[in-house]
């Protein structure tokens, strides 16, 4: 029995899967467990009645457990942690909150239109601190094998790198060797290929919160 997922749509190209990170994340789990799903694509400027009548809040990623929607994606990741155990993804406590500060920074550096607020440091100094964990624990968050904290973090870098990319034509410093490898590792992954959005979505998808009306 396939799963149903509810996931954000591209803006302007309904059909299209959007750029929704923690939708990627959910996604990205799914594939890695081997868990086969229905995606449903939700249009979120025009949800569809079903939609809301199941999901009042009308959050996306949500997926049906036993005939009811669950939203979140750290509860859905647990959910399926619980319910297909192989392979394991939990990361071991002491790794769980590796990174998990980078995406706060690197939306506030990307909304920054003042050079001397602080912001590119702040993300600077995460990104530097993920590399050194990296070099000491690599080449994934917990060692050899991918688990949960890598799967939550590698859209977030994706997005890192596309937007910072496009709106201020800034790139994480080549001197930052191990996160460099970790995130050609990642984005390399047939997982990730499988459910990546496209670019361009992902731009569409920021240009509000960068230049709001």
């Amino acid at each position: 029995m396939a799963l149903e997922v509810a996931a954000k749509a591209a803006a302007g190209a309904p059909e299209i899967l959007g750029d929704c990170p923690f939708t990627h994340r959910v996604l990205l789990t799914l594939e890695e467990k081997k868990v086969p799903y229905k995606l449903h694509l939700i249009n979120l400027a025009d949800k569809p009645q079903w939609f809301t009548e199941v999901n009042p809040e009308g959050k996306v990623p949500v997926v049906k457990f036993d005939d009811k929607w669950v939203s979140d994606s750290d509860v859905l990741a647990g959910i399926l942690e619980e319910k297909y155990p192989e392979p394991v993804l939990k990361t071991p406590p002491e790794f769980a909150s590796v990174g998990s500060k980078i995406f706060g920074s690197f939306v506030t550096f990307l909304k920054s239109k003042d050079p001397s607020d602080g912001s590119e440091q702040a993300l600077l100094n995460e990104l530097k601190a993920l590399d050194e964990h990296l070099k000491a624990h690599g080449p994934y968050i917990a060692g050899e094998k991918v688990t949960a904290a890598d799967l939550s973090l590698a859209p977030k870098l994706y997005h890192l790198k596309v937007a910072l990319g496009h709106f201020k034509k800034w790139t994480v410093p080549e001197s930052l060797t191990h996160y460099h490898k970790y995130t050609e590792l990642l984005f390399s992954r047939e997982s990730f290929v499988k459910t990546i959005a496209e670019e361009k979505h992902i731009i569409a998808g920021w240009e509000p919160k960068v230049n709001p009306k």
